[in-house]
């Protein structure tokens, strides 16, 4: 039988899953042994597997993270606020099928945004649209909308989002005009969307931080009611993975790190020259060291 026009077919049809695997089948002969049935069930597996895959890349790319985090990098095992019961549950997603929100408070370098973008990546996986937005920069946003006329359609487009990110809220006092665009955007949500809000400063400080009193009260009413609370604690993480990292001196003339005790030579007892001049002493042969900082610890995680 010739499959060829069967393939182009499912191909047409948007079934390249189906397609590949049906070719993967007829090269293996072992395949020959399963029914029908069988056979066309591992199709349509194959396609559906392809599709959420697709569909997966194409909502993280949106998403536009600030990390590739995942629940299964959080390092769970310190004292760190991070109860694990607490955080499998939330992995699963309930909150957002709830329109309930997540509160991440905690100082610089604790984890709060990975913790957060772990979170969001996982309502992903889940079926849901997600992103990430630093306030500063959505504040920022929202100005150069209105100025240009796109302030409705952007608002709208926020407004379907499954699970938006507001990252760094309170780093610096909000205006009040600000807080307002601010409070428009967590009012078309409230009760039909989740929100994950990450910030330096404990919850109960929000209200300063955000302008003028009567709009503090609007949006902390809409976004503290019910939610979720991770209050995260201790040293940060990126503090300890430079401190684990040892400092080495750099060649004055090649601008190389070179790692201390170490010497660089062209031979056994014979020195490196540079641009026809003798700057390291004879020695034994070893190579520049060089190590490149890290941004978070094994964990992967960073803010």
């Amino acid at each position: 039988m010739l499959i060829t026009p069967t393939i182009d077919k499912l191909h047409a049809l948007s079934l390249g899953g189906m397609a590949r695997a049906l070719a993967e089948q007829l090269e293996r002969p072992d395949y020959a042994q399963l029914s029908f049935e069988e056979r066309l069930g591992l199709l349509v597996d194959r396609e559906a597997q392809d599709r959420e895959n697709r569909r997966l890349t194409r909502h993280l790319k949106t998403a536009r993270l600030r990390s590739d985090a995942v629940i299964e990098d959080l390092d769970l095992r310190g004292p760190r606020g991070l109860d694990r019961a607490t955080i499998l549950s939330l992995a699963e997603g309930h909150w957002v099928t709830a329109h309930r929100n997540v509160l991440v408070t905690g100082p610089t370098g604790v984890g709060k945004t990975f913790l957060a973008c772990a979170l969001a990546h996982s309502a992903i996986r889940r079926g849901h649209s997600a992103l990430y937005l630093r306030v500063p920069r959505l504040l920022d946003e929202l100005v150069l909308a209105r100025a240009d006329g796109r302030l409705p359609r952007l608002m709208a487009a926020w407004a379907r989002v499954e699970v938006l990110v507001l990252d760094d809220l309170g780093l610096q006092p909000i205006p009040a005009q600000r807080a307002a665009d601010l409070l428009e955007v967590i009012e078309d949500r409230g009760g039909l969307r989740s929100t994950i809000v990450t910030s330096q400063l404990p919850v109960s400080h929000w209200h300063e931080a955000l302008g003028d009193p009567t709009i503090a009260d609007a949006i902390l009413d809409r976004i503290v009611h019910g939610a979720h609370r991770l209050e995260l604690r201790g040293e940060s993480l990126r503090r300890a993975a430079r401190a684990a990292d040892p400092v080495e001196a750099p060649d004055p003339l090649s601008g190389t790190a070179i790692a201390p005790g170490s010497t660089s030579t062209d031979g056994p007892g014979r020195p490196r020259r540079h641009r026809g001049g003798i700057d390291d002493p004879p020695g034994p042969s070893s190579s520049a060291a060089s190590h490149a900082m890290a941004d978070y610890p094994s964990s992967t995680e960073g803010r």
